[in-house]
C-alpha cells in the first residue's frame, strides 16, 4: 500500500528497495515426498510493489520429489543453482542442472526429481505470489544451520491447503 492506503502504483513517487542478507529469510522444512527445505526471500509479506510476485530458493536433497502440480492463476520461473535432477513439464522431460532455467505457465502440470547425489538447488520466482503461504502451511519452521528433521509426512488437510493457496484443483 502507498502512503494513502492505496495499492502500491507507477505512478506513485516510488516503490520499496529491500536488501536481505544471507541466512535472514523465512525458511520452512518440506515433507515427504520433497525433504528438504524452501527459503522465501522476498514476498508481499516483506515489499510492497506494482506487480505482486515471490521470490525464493528451493533445496531438494538426493532422491527428494517435487509432485507433479500446476498452478491455474499463477506463472513460476526456475534458475538451476546447483545440482542436477530430472523434470517433466507438461509430459516433456528435462534436464535440470546449474544454469538451467524454466518457465512454467498457468495450468502447465510439472514435477522435479533429484536423481543425483547431491542437493538440487534452485531460485523461484511466482507471480503473483502466494507459493510462501504453501510452503509455510505444509512445512516446519526452519532455523539457518540447524539439521534436516526425520523426514514427516504431508499434512492431513494438505488438500485444503492447496485449494487456499496456489495450485490447480486436482
Amino acid at each position: 500500500m502507498n502512503r494513502n492506503g492505496l495499492p502500491l502504483a507507477f505512478e506513485d513517487p516510488h516503490g520499496d528497495s529491500v536488501v536481505i542478507p544471507q541466512d535472514s529469510s523465512e525458511s520452512w522444512w518440506q515433507p515427504q515426498p520433497a525433504n528438504g527445505h524452501a527459503e522465501v526471500i522476498l514476498s508481499p509479506r516483506n515489499i510492497r510493489s506494482v506487480h505482486k510476485f515471490s521470490v525464493g530458493t528451493q533445496t531438494l536433497p538426493p532422491g527428494g520429489t517435487v509432485r507433479l502440480h500446476s498452478h491455474d492463476r499463477s506463472e513460476e520461473v526456475l534458475y538451476v543453482l546447483e545440482g542436477e535432477g530430472a523434470a517433466e513439464v507438461d509430459g516433456k522431460k528435462a534436464r535440470m542442472a546449474p544454469n538451467t532455467t524454466l518457465y512454467l505457465g498457468h495450468n502447465q502440470t510439472h514435477t522435479f526429481t533429484n536423481d543425483g547425489t547431491v542437493d538440487l538447488k534452485w531460485v523461484w520466482f511466482f507471480m503473483p505470489g502466494g507459493l510462501e503461504d504453501f510452503f509455510e502451511g505444509i512445512g516446519r519452521k526452519r532455523a539457518t544451520g540447524e539439521p534436516a528433521p526425520v523426514p514427516f509426512a504431508r499434512p492431513a488437510d494438505v488438500k485444503e491447503i492447496e485449494a487456499k493457496t496456489v495450485f490447480a484443483k486436482s
